[in-house]
């Protein structure tokens, strides 16, 4: 068994660890596809364990945008009948190696609640809970009443500047263990945006007086799709944006054949679950939310 970096072999094989142990997180293959025609950079690195020619785990290092000090996130997975042979060891070194040669100061991981005792030998320590929630979109309720003063548009009808201001303020007032001050925009507009798995019809923003006030951004493909933010901006609040955002979304989605919609919130965030449990999500998994000083 080895570890090495990710190539552009190990697609399929990868896709299908992944819909074989997290379906809900929507890597698809033109996101995978996407990151492995990518060099690999500090902080930016995906490498797979491999017996015998067959890709049996994975492990990603990312930078959190935006993060000040800067902070990564990790996941590792590693097929069941090869567990507890040292490869999930391998495979967090690597990424945490790849964080701190960017500079990053911590490490965070969704993990199963199974790994915490495991994951502690490296100093993390469970600060919080994030619950994945999936709907069928056609079993989405009839919206609620818009108000006169409000449009919903697709993403398609939004410059992508007005979006950014909006995420901007998003970024930085959403519950997490990273504080978050601004990606710059030419990130933003490749990493987000520019991405060629971001659903720009599939997404939806709440518009008043030609100002951007709720939107919901949406990645994946025609299959299903993964609720990267939804967001209210602070001053409108209460008002129900994100029921409307959200439901104009999913009904969206259904018209364009999506089959499986997914999200996931901390457990702290209790707008956005009750949001989600209004819309009719059903609860996947909760995993627990691991930091650790790298």
């Amino acid at each position: 068994m080895e570890i090495r970096a990710a190539e552009a072999g190990d697609l399929s094989s990868a896709l299908a660890l992944h819909d074989t142990l997290v379906p809900y997180l929507v890597v698809t293959s033109t996101a995978l596809n996407a990151r492995l025609a990518t060099p690999p950079a500090p902080g930016r690195a995906t490498f797979a364990a491999v017996d015998r020619g067959e890709v049996v785990g994975w492990g990603v290092a990312n930078l959190v945008a935006g993060s000040d000090p800067l902070d990564g996130e990790v996941r590792v997975l590693v097929r069941p009948d090869h567990q507890r042979r040292g490869l999930g060891t391998q495979l967090l070194e690597a990424v945490h190696d790849s964080l701190r040669a960017a500079g990053a100061t911590r490490a965070r991981v969704f993990a199963e609640p199974s790994t915490v005792t495991w994951a502690s030998r490296w100093g993390y320590q469970h600060t919080r809970q994030v619950h994945y929630a999936g709907i069928d979109p056609r079993k989405a309720p009839d919206p609620p009443g818009l108000p006169s003063d409000v449009r919903l548009v697709p993403l398609t009808e939004v410059t992508p500047e007005a979006l950014y201001a909006a995420d901007v303020i998003a970024q930085r007032t959403k519950p997490g263990d990273a504080r978050i001050i601004a990606q710059p925009y030419a990130e933003w507009l490749q990493g987000k945006w520019n991405h060629p798995e971001t659903q720009h019809d599939l997404g939806v923003a709440a518009v008043h007086e030609d100002e951007i006030i709720g939107f919901t951004f949406n990645v994946g493909d025609r299959t299903r799709i993964w609720s990267r933010m939804t967001a209210t901006m602070p001053d409108y609040r209460g008002r129900g944006l994100a029921k409307l955002v959200k439901t104009a979304a999913l009904r969206r989605a259904a018209d364009a054949g999506v089959q499986n919609a997914y999200t996931a919130n901390y457990d702290g965030n209790a707008p956005m679950l009750a949001v989600n449990e209004w819309l009719g999500y059903y609860r996947i998994a909760t995993h627990a939310v691991l930091v650790c000083p790298l």
